[in-house]
């Protein structure tokens, strides 16, 4: 209405110079006519303000996993202790550090010349009882000699025979051979140490049976609430992951192979154990995981975007189109991730608009041009099948 009030001001100041300068006045009745006409028809072919383009969702209830997630350790299947079982100078470390080694392969050669002395002093000894024992023998037979000389012929034989498989044990352990199969760890002895049998002085290097590897968790009271019944049912297929610590989602899974049915009193936790293949040694023992655990789902529950989830210092909202094509805030109650989606279990109805683009520009009451677009579903991009634990409510 200004503008058109301006427009004939204007017109108006127009004829009067036109009529001044001698213009007819039914030219200049014409001029002003036709100015007026194109003045309102420029009113009218005017664009109607419209609201922001938004892209928006439409809420659908669906099923996730029931999922949970907590930080594990990782430790060999086997761990063994390789220890010395005679004592002596360690001449000789057979193997290199941390490589893998088979079952019965020399790892440590301890001087074996003092036991290969004692074992032929008993070699010795042993065959000398042995025909003592067989000539009282005969004697006794003949009842040439007592009851008791030939019993401590006897006796005597069985001891020299007893000590000479002693030394020859003795001389097999001077060379130390890995118990099991797996990777070594660090020597603990350098050459030229003196090895003893003291349960200090015995210790030569661990090995790890790292495939397949172990992972060591406990659940806490709080987390197994979030678990059906309140607790891992055993009875029930439980699907176990991990993630590297790289975030990446570890390719092979794993299953539980230990469930304590007790609470530790000293963390207040129930004690789980689960079993990874490790053939390329991508886990290594005393590394931390985490780890996920799925079991069961959770019903009626809706998806959307990261992208679109807004935290306040009141909790987490998105802002949701209504009839009239203006945005309104929405608190919702949140669960955990989904690849690039948020599990959001209360706030929204079925067929809610959820905004997802132009976040920060919207204003409560905002008019807004909604354009309905697909949710990205799990598993359309690298990683988007991962769960994750979603950060905590701001309060």
């Amino acid at each position: 209405m200004f503008d058109v009030a301006r427009t004939s001001v204007q017109n108006q100041r127009m004829s009067g110079n036109l009529i001044k300068r001698g213009f007819p006045n039914r030219v200049v009745c014409c001029l002003a006519g036709l100015l007026m006409t194109g003045t309102a028809l420029s009113q009218e072919g005017a664009p109607k303000p419209q609201g922001m383009p938004v892209s928006v969702i439409e809420a659908k209830q669906t099923s996730v996993p029931n999922t949970l997630e907590v930080t594990a350790q990782a430790e060999g299947a086997k761990e063994t202790e390789v220890r010395a079982r005679v004592s002596g100078i360690l001449v000789k470390r057979l193997y290199e550090e941390g490589e893998r080694v088979k079952a019965g392969q020399p790892l440590f050669q301890i001087d074996p010349e003092p036991y290969k002395i004692s074992l032929e002093e008993w070699q010795a000894r042993a065959k000398q009882t042995a025909r003592e024992a067989a000539r009282l023998k005969g004697l006794f037979a003949q009842q040439a000699v007592s009851r008791k000389e030939f019993d401590d012929a006897t006796s005597a034989n069985e001891v020299a025979q007893a000590n000479l498989k002693n030394a020859q044990l003795n001389l097999k352990w001077t060379t130390v051979t890995a118990p099991l199969s797996g990777v070594t760890g660090r020597a603990q002895r350098s050459e030229g140490n003196l090895i003893t049998t003291s349960s200090d002085g015995s210790l030569l290097t661990s090995i790890y049976q790292v495939d397949p590897i172990w992972v060591r968790f406990g659940l806490s009271a709080s987390d197994t609430s979030k678990l059906p019944g309140g607790r891992l049912d055993a009875s029930l297929p439980t699907v176990v992951e991990i993630f590297t610590a790289d975030g990446k989602l570890y390719p092979q899974k794993g299953k539980i192979n230990f469930l304590s049915t007790f609470i530790d009193p000293k963390l207040g936790t129930q004690q789980l154990r689960a079993e990874f293949p490790n053939a390329e040694q991508q886990i290594l023992p005393g590394q931390f995981v985490k780890i996920r655990l799925s079991t069961g789902k959770i019903e009626n529950v809706f998806l959307v975007p990261q992208a679109a989830v807004i935290q306040t210092e009141r909790g987490f909202m998105v802002w949701t189109v209504g009839a009239d094509s203006k945005v309104v805030p929405t608190p919702l109650k949140m669960g955990n991730w989904i690849g690039k989606n948020w599990v959001v279990l209360s706030g929204l109805k079925e067929g809610d608009k959820v905004v997802v683009d132009n976040i920060i520009k919207i204003r409560p009451g905002a008019a807004v041009a909604p354009n309905v677009v697909p949710l990205e579903p799990v598993g359309a991009a690298p990683g988007a099948s991962q769960v994750t634990a979603a950060p905590k409510e701001t309060k």
